[in-house]
């Protein structure tokens, strides 16, 4: 049978319907029609099954720091495969030199431990938060994700909500099966709202174990906290006996060697890691201070913690290997430098067109938004042209770019991307914002 190039996607996805629900093995993969089934990867560049290649600034949600099939990383996974085996169920001296690179690149760890992604460091951190505090109610932040598990699958819908509306977003479940008992587990306020903030200690910081944010939210095209917010979050927690968790997955190791907490000045209580450390092999840890994380015991007033395949040697390997890189080179510089340039090339392309535009967060893993400020929260994203953005990234997409089409997720740059044409990447966004804007203005 001669299947057109333009038909093989469909085609398996077709049949990968009558084996998973929508044809993917997890929601977020599936565009529709557009559904991307990828061949190979290399360095900053995907290929999906029709041969066609992209330079990828997607990196799988952001795990790829270095770039796709790095040498310096795989090659470690490789022997240790040969040479010691995948895991064991027994401790190993792998963790605790992965620990220690860990604690060498962030001062706020003093003791860690490892899990599997960064759903799991999310859950180790609050049930830790809890057990050391003795409290129930965990404080999250509008536009902030830390993970598909029950208790904080709720959020803002902000989405069917209007600017013009006085009231705040309705909260509802991120959809069907979330139990309706964790609702009263979790407060929701709206980011560098700190006149917020003091309102919900006011009303219930007797039983707040924990305020959890993604400072750099990374989930929101990384609209950032401000330094006098995240200041606010230090001294509220400390004044009333709480804590405050950084959710790292996606800043981890990758906005700085010490991820947000270097970038603030400011140290959380306890923080959650994923997706950079291993370069794309799943490793996740949570840690902070020594006396929250002892509370992690096999008493029975401790906290239980742990995992078949916790701190298994292919997670640690990578996770070695990679820290090894980001702490002893300049990736973390050459990374910062190219998103930069990048940023730089598409503000030509957006000003030559009359786009309003900003840029938030770090280089690293910077967020487009079509509004002539920065958002300061997940409510003024509703008022950027996120419309706009989408054409415009499918018209990336079309060109050999790609990119998450909700202007929600960031632009993650590796350090394989220092191979990028800017000269070409100017042309195709030009070309793409041409066709997005004719799109627009069509009757």
């Amino acid at each position: 049978m001669n299947i057109e190039s333009g038909d093989l996607q469909n085609l398996l996805h077709a049949q990968a319907r009558s084996h998973m629900p929508l044809g993917v093995a997890d929601n977020y993969r599936y565009w529709g029609d557009e559904t991307v089934f990828i061949d190979t990867m290399n360095g900053p560049y995907i290929t999906d099954v029709t041969g066609k290649q992209y330079v990828d600034f997607r990196l799988a949600y952001g795990p790829i720091i270095l770039g796709y099939r790095d040498t310096r990383i795989d090659e470690e996974v490789v022997n240790c495969i040969r040479n010691r085996g995948s895991m064991c169920g027994f401790s190993t001296g792998l963790e605790s030199e992965v620990a220690e690179l860990m604690k060498a690149m962030c001062p706020n760890l003093e003791l860690v431990r490892f899990s599997n992604s960064g759903t799991e460091a999310v859950i180790g951190a609050s049930r830790t938060a809890r057990g050391f505090t003795g409290r129930e109610k965990i404080v999250v932040v509008e536009g902030s994700f830390h993970g598909l598990h029950d208790e904080m699958m709720w959020k803002s819908d902000v989405e069917g909500w209007s600017p013009e509306q006085v009231e705040a977003p309705q909260i509802k479940a991120f959809g069907a099966g979330v139990s309706s008992n964790t609702r009263s587990s979790i407060e929701v306020i709206s980011l560098n709202d700190v006149q917020a903030l003091r309102n919900i200690f006011a009303q219930q910081g007797d039983d707040i174990a924990a305020v959890i944010i993604e400072p750099i939210m990374g989930n929101c095209g990384s609209i950032a906290a401000t330094q006098d917010y995240v200041q606010a979050l230090r001294d509220t927690c400390n004044s009333h006996g709480a804590l405050l968790i950084f959710d790292e997955v996606k800043t981890g190791f990758r906005v700085a060697q010490g991820g947000a907490q270097e970038l603030y000045g400011i140290q959380a209580d306890l923080a959650t890691y994923a997706k950079a450390m291993g370069n794309g092999y799943p490793v996740a840890a949570f840690g902070g201070r020594a006396d929250v994380m002892s509370r992690i015991d096999i008493n029975e007033n401790g906290v239980v913690h742990g995992g078949t395949y916790t701190a298994n040697l292919l997670a640690m390997s990578a996770a070695k290997a990679t820290l090894t890189v980001l702490k002893d080179t300049e990736a973390v510089s050459t990374i910062d430098s190219v998103g930069k340039a990048i940023q730089q090339r598409l503000s030509n392309v957006f000003s030559r067109f009359g786009v309003e535009h900003s840029f938030a967060g770090p280089a690293a893993m910077f967020g487009v938004h079509f509004a002539s400020d920065v958002p300061q929260n997940y409510r003024d994203w509703r008022s950027s042209d996120s419309q706009l953005y989408q054409s415009f990234a499918f018209g990336l997409i079309e060109r050999g770019l790609m990119l998450e089409p909700d202007s929600r997720e960031p632009w993650f740059i590796c350090e394989a991307h220092d191979q990028l044409d800017l000269d070409w990447l100017e042309t195709i966004a030009s070309e793409a914002m041409d066709a997005a804007l004719s799109k627009q203005n069509s009757p």
